[in-house]
This record gives structure tokens, C-alpha cells and sequence, in this order.
């Protein structure tokens, strides 16, 4: 028997605690949705429209690992082999989420969201970076234009060229 299933905050082979983290962080997203202006534009949605779904969506989700993980649903079933914990990917996926928070106001939602992209790609064992970098900043630049386009600032795509 591992020691992982010693452990208290363990049921069935997964730790019970990353629903309720899930959940916590929805609920914090839905808090900072009631701190964005409500104001809409033509097609009827406003800023905090997005960042509501989301965290609605985490809390649902968070509250369904909670209840998985509970009942042991979230047991591996031994077929497969389970890959260890690594830290480092775990860190590098957490700098790829942290980046945009730290980058985006001299840098734009571009270029952040392109690092961001890569960062966890990294973390999930991509070593292909300038073709990561590409696809990031393809996907961040379309989604820049196409909230523009419905009248929704992201910011200047570059600010440190205005």
C-alpha cells in the first residue's frame, strides 16, 4: 500500500482537497465578476459576461471532483500506469497561469497570452517552443481581434509600442 493512501487528505487514490481548491477558485472567480462594470454593447454581453461563466463553470466543476473523489470514483483502476507528481511541470504550468498577471499591462493580451500558451505547453511536455510560440500568439492575436470586432478592449495589442 503506497503512502499516498495513508494519507488523510486521500480518498480512493486522489487527494479530496483539489475539488474544494476548484471551487474555491470559482467562487473567487465569480467574486471578481461582481467588480467589472455590467455595461453591454450591441450584441448584449458585457465584460464580466466571460469571467461569470467561468467561474460558474469551476464551481460546477469543482463541486463535481469533490463528490467524485469522495465516493473513490477517482480511484485509477490499475490498468493504467499512473505518472509521479513532477514539481517542475506543475511549476512551469503555474508561471504559464501567473504571466498574464504580470505582464499583460506593458506587454498586451497577445503577447502575455502567447507566453502563457507556451509555458504550459512546456509544462505538459512540449519542446517545440517556436512552433508554441506561433500557435500562441496565432490564437491570442484572433481572439484580440474578435473582442475588438464585438466592441469588447483587451487593451492596445502592444503597449509598449504606444
Amino acid at each position: 500500500m503506497s503512502s499516498m493512501q495513508n494519507d488523510p487528505a486521500v480518498v480512493g487514490g486522489r487527494p479530496w482537497w483539489l475539488g474544494l481548491a476548484v471551487l474555491v477558485m470559482g467562487a473567487l472567480w465569480l467574486n471578481g465578476a461582481r467588480g467589472i462594470a455590467s455595461t453591454t454593447n450591441y450584441v448584449g454581453v458585457g465584460p464580466a459576461a466571460i469571467v461569470l461563466v467561468v467561474g460558474l463553470v469551476l464551481v460546477l466543476l469543482g463541486f463535481l471532483l469533490t463528490v467524485q473523489a469522495l465516493r473513490g470514483q477517482l480511484a485509477p483502476s490499475g490498468d493504467e500506469e499512473e505518472e509521479p507528481f513532477s514539481r517542475p511541470a506543475f511549476l512551469t504550468a503555474l508561471a504559464g497561469v501567473c504571466v498574464p498577471l504580470l505582464t499583460i499591462r506593458w506587454l498586451g493580451f497577445p503577447f502575455s497570452a502567447m507566453l502563457a500558451f507556451t509555458l504550459v505547453t512546456h509544462a505538459f511536455g512540449s519542446r517545440r517552443t517556436l512552433l508554441d510560440l506561433g500557435i500562441g500568439a496565432t490564437i491570442a492575436s484572433l481572439a484580440w481581434l474578435g473582442f475588438s470586432r464585438l466592441g469588447i478592449s483587451l487593451g492596445p495589442f502592444f503597449p509598449l509600442l504606444g
